[in-house]
């Protein structure tokens, strides 16, 4: 094992000798490295895991182009709001009406574009603002009100659910027209042409690659900059051949099926934009700070009812394109729609390694999370597997994921 060593100065590698180090540097160990970071390695190796074996139980059909385009059709809208929910989590709060808001939003679209002809895109805005103005809302009352998180979302669950009844006069709407349908069933195929497949889907996949081979590359630099623990050149150069070859494989498979899906490119956004959010912005930090240590957080000076209040807007406003996307999907709006939504978000959220106490979690881990309730369910679904079944083994998986958690704090708690 090859540890980082300090420079003459005291104070680690310069920039300029920080890249050539990072060739040379690092632990070649990977069980070290596994145990290092158990909680998010282990989510990564989970879903490796779960792939397999509903392959090798489906006879490769769930590994198929088609099965794949369904997978992100089908809950796309759960891995939106696992983004927003994780970053609830992280803050040390909870909502338990994102299902209900995505019902609400999308009963005003219906509403408006379905029944009284409004252009497409006026839904659309329409739906981000009543979302918006639902986080403002839940906002207020947790962060200036003082009360609990968990309180002001069960009412909004209620409150927004009646609103949907109402919106909608308990009847469902659709269809929508074409332009709005191809939000989340719309494909980019053929810009690039192709022979049996679309050259465009593997173009972005491969410029995918790149960018997490160079912001990998980037991240070790400067972890050797400052001192910190990094894997051996040899062993980030394999994660980047791995993951870039599970990227490619998905690619080559959409790339096979209709081409790359509107509502992935959708997805890839948000989740890059929130991924910067959360760890390269003052207050993704302070969501961090804020759900780690609350008086700590006070006394650094951070306006925690500032920030709070913001979390919950974006909680509203993701929502919002949640329902903007399943009603696409579902090419209209029920006033049952985002039953139980809130459930899957918070489960991809604390499948993905958010801690329970906050403070802890990804955009990156929520979204392994989510891939792997979307992967059971898919998998089970092929199978035939009874309704209630998949329920017993969807709750038997968030039971284990939060014990790992628990597990955790447990054995940091005893190393110290």
């Amino acid at each position: 094992m090859t540890d980082v060593k300090s420079s003459s100065t005291g104070q680690g590698p310069s920039a300029d000798q920080a890249p050539a180090r990072a060739l040379h540097t690092g632990i070649s160990d990977p069980r070290t490295l596994v145990m290092r970071n158990l909680r998010q390695s282990g989510i990564f190796v989970a879903l490796v895991v779960i792939v397999a074996l509903f392959a090798v139980l489906t006879d490769g059909v769930s590994l198929s182009p088609g099965n794949i385009t369904n997978i992100v059709l089908q809950y796309s809208y759960i891995l939106v709001l696992a983004i927003g929910m994780v970053i609830v989590i992280i803050g040390g709060h909870i909502d338990l009406s994102v299902g209900s808001v995505v019902a609400l939003t999308g009963s005003v679209s219906a509403v408006l574009v379905i029944q009284q002809g409004h252009p497409w895109w006026l839904g659309v805005l329409a739906a981000l603002a009543v979302g918006l103005a639902v986080g403002a809302w839940h906002g207020f009352w947790v962060a200036y009100a003082g009360i609990p998180a968990f309180i002001v979302t069960l009412a909004g669950m209620l409150l927004f659910r009646g609103l949907t009844l109402r919106v909608l006069d308990n009847i469902s709407l659709s269809p929508f027209p074409a332009e709005y349908q191809r939000i989340a069933a719309g494909f980019l195929n053929g810009l690039l042409g192709g022979q049996g497949f679309d050259a465009f889907t593997l173009l972005i996949g491969a410029v995918a690659v790149a960018g997490y081979a160079v912001s990998g590359f980037r991240t070790r630099v400067a972890r050797i900059r400052y001192q910190q623990p990094v894997e051996s050149f040899p062993l980030f150069v394999t994660r980047v051949v791995l993951v870039g070859a599970v990227v490619m494989y998905f690619a080559w498979q959409l790339a096979h099926a209709r081409g790359l899906p509107i509502v992935l490119i959708v997805l890839a956004v948000l989740v890059l934009a929130y991924g910067l959010l959360t760890r390269r912005t003052v207050f993704g930090r302070q969501v961090y700070a804020i759900g780690g240590n609350l008086p700590a957080a006070m006394l650094s000076g951070v306006k925690v009812r500032t920030v709070n209040f913001w979390v919950f807007v974006n909680m509203g406003f993701l929502s919002a394109v949640a329902g903007i996307i399943y009603s696409s999907r579902s090419n209209g709006a029920q006033p049952a729609a985002g039953n139980m939504f809130e459930l899957d978000a918070i489960a991809a959220a604390f499948i993905g390694g958010a801690a329970v106490t906050g403070g802890v979690g990804t955009v990156v881990g929520a979204m392994v999370g989510g891939l792997i309730m979307a992967v059971m369910s898919n998998g089970m679904q092929l199978m035939g597997v009874d309704q209630s079944m998949q329920s017993v083994v969807k709750g038997l998986v968030l039971l284990v994921a939060v014990a790992f958690d628990v597990y955790n704090k447990r054995r940091a708690g005893a190393s110290r």
